[in-house]
C-alpha cells in the first residue's frame, strides 16, 4: 500500500501541531515542569496526550509544514501551551512568595533547602506551601482540567496564523500582580501576630532593660510562629480554592472558552 508524499506530509502537520501546543503546556506546567521530571518522560506523555487528541481534532489545511508560514504557525502554538502552563505556575508560586513572607516574620527563615525545581535556596516554610499546593492541584485534577482545556482550544483557536490576541498577554502579566496580593492574604494573619509577639517584647524590654530579651526573644519567635502556621493552615484549603477558580477563569477568558 503506497502513500502519495503530500498525504504523509498532510498527516505529519496534524500531529505536530498539536504536538506544539501541548509540549509547550507540560513544558511549564506545574509539577511536570520542573527539573525533577526527566525530558524525556515530558516527551512521552505528550507525544501519548497527541495521539489521543488528533484523531477528534478538527482538520487542518492550508498550512506546508516545510514553509516559513509553518514557523509562524509552531511559534503561536508554543505561546498559547506556555500561557497556560504559566498560569498553573503563577498559582503555585502564590504560595511559596506567601510562605517565604511567613517564615521571614517568624524567624523561621534561616532554616532553608534547595527548591528543586529552580536550583535555588528558599525557606522551608515555602517549600512546605509550595507542597501542600502542589498535593492539592493533583488531587483536584488541576492538571487534566488544564489538559481538557488545552485541548478544546483547538476549536476556539484554530491551528493558523493568529493565536493568542495581546489583550491576553496583558491579562496574564495583570493577574502576575495578583499573585502579591494572594500571598499576603495568605500570610496577613500571621504577620499581624507575630507584629503583636514582637509588641510584647518591646514593651517587655521598656519595663524590665535588665532581662536580656535578645537571649530569649530569638527561641520564643520561633516557638510562636510554629505555634501561628499550626493555627493558620486551616485556612490554606479556601486561599488555594480561591486562586485555582481565579487561574481557571484566566485560561477559559485566553481561550475563549466558556467555564
Amino acid at each position: 500500500m503506497e502513500f502519495p508524499a503530500n498525504v504523509v506530509i498532510a498527516w505529519i502537520g496534524q500531529y505536530l501541531w498539536a504536538l506544539t501546543r501541548v509540549a509547550a503546556m507540560l513544558m511549564v506546567l506545574a509539577s511536570f515542569g520542573g527539573k525533577s521530571v526527566p525530558t524525556r518522560v515530558r516527551l512521552l506523555l505528550a507525544l501519548a496526550i497527541t495521539f489521543a487528541l488528533v484523531p477528534v481534532l478538527p482538520e487542518v489545511t492550508g498550512i506546508e509544514v516545510f514553509s516559513f508560514q509553518a514557523i509562524i504557525v509552531i511559534l503561536q502554538q508554543v505561546l498559547i501551551g506556555a500561557a497556560i502552563g504559566f498560569i498553573s505556575q503563577l498559582l503555585m508560586q502564590t504560595f511559596v512568595v506567601g510562605g517565604q513572607i511567613i517564615a521571614m516574620q517568624t524567624s523561621l527563615g534561616f532554616a532553608s533547602m534547595v527548591d528543586p525545581n529552580n536550583g535555588q535556596s528558599t525557606p522551608v516554610v515555602g517549600q512546605f506551601y509550595l507542597l501542600l499546593a502542589t498535593l492539592l492541584f493533583l488531587a483536584i485534577d488541576g492538571h487534566l482540567q488544564l489538559i481538557t482545556l488545552i485541548a478544546m482550544s483547538f476549536e476556539t483557536i484554530p491551528v493558523g496564523m493568529s493565536g493568542l490576541s495581546s489583550l491576553d498577554y496583558q491579562l496574564l502579566a495583570g493577574w502576575y500582580s495578583q499573585l502579591f496580593l494572594a500571598a499576603l492574604a495568605l500570610s496577613i494573619s500571621s504577620v499581624v501576630a507575630m507584629l503583636l509577639v514582637n509588641f510584647s517584647f518591646g514593651i517587655m524590654t521598656r519595663a524590665a532593660p535588665q532581662l536580656n530579651i535578645f537571649s530569649i526573644g530569638f527561641a520564643v519567635s520561633m516557638l510562636f510562629g510554629l505555634f501561628i502556621l499550626w493555627l493558620t493552615i486551616g485556612g490554606f484549603l479556601a486561599h488555594f480554592e480561591r486562586q485555582w477558580e481565579v487561574g481557571r477563569s484566566l485560561a477559559c477568558d485566553m481561550l475563549l472558552i466558556g467555564c
